[in-house]
């Protein structure tokens, strides 16, 4: 198949966020740079490696933004390690946590991590699992935590310490 849009060069996304200077901090520790281009109502930041074009803009309608619609952002990585990884350089920069680090089974078996944005968009990082990793999915299809002592204290996480299978119950 042909795709609609010919030889594409860098994908650009633009989302609008409640507080512009905390969204900004939290991008650049996100993304490992600082925005390329920054006033009082947008940040920009030109990523290479994603040949992403990202931007910040300041909510002109004030009120709650709606971070519904828009279910998440996603993030691919390496592997099982990266996401890893992602966690604890996350929890390092006082990231929200949504989910720890887990493997999911149901859907597109992955490797994952979900945070929120201080704005509350969501955003999973994920790795798609290896042949080997995929043979050893459990019988009972259950995720499977990545670090121990992880499932409690998060946001859709049971009195038991049980992680929901459900983002949707977080929002």
């Amino acid at each position: 198949m042909t795709p609609m849009i010919s030889a594409p060069q860098e994908f650009h996304l633009s989302l609008r966020v409640a507080d512009l200077e905390v969204s900004a901090n939290f991008y650049t520790l996100f993304f490992g740079c600082a925005a390329k281009e920054k006033t009082p109502r947008y940040a920009t930041f030109i990523v290479p490696a994603l040949h992403l074009n990202f931007v910040l803009l300041v909510n002109d309608r004030g009120g709650d933004l709606d971070t519904y619609s828009l279910y998440h952002l996603g993030l691919g990585v390496a592997d099982r390690a990266a996401v890893i990884e992602s966690y604890h350089r996350a929890q390092a920069a006082g990231a929200e946590i949504v989910k720890p680090p887990r493997t999911t089974w149901r859907g597109t078996p992955l490797h994952e991590l979900w945070l929120r944005d201080p704005t509350g968009y969501l955003i999973e990082i994920y790795a798609r699992l290896t042949q080997a990793e995929l043979a050893k999915m459990p019988a009972d299809r259950e995720p499977v935590l990545l670090v121990e002592n992880t499932a409690a204290g998060y946001a859709g996480a049971t009195e038991d310490g049980e992680v929901s299978s459900w983002i949707a119950e977080t929002s």
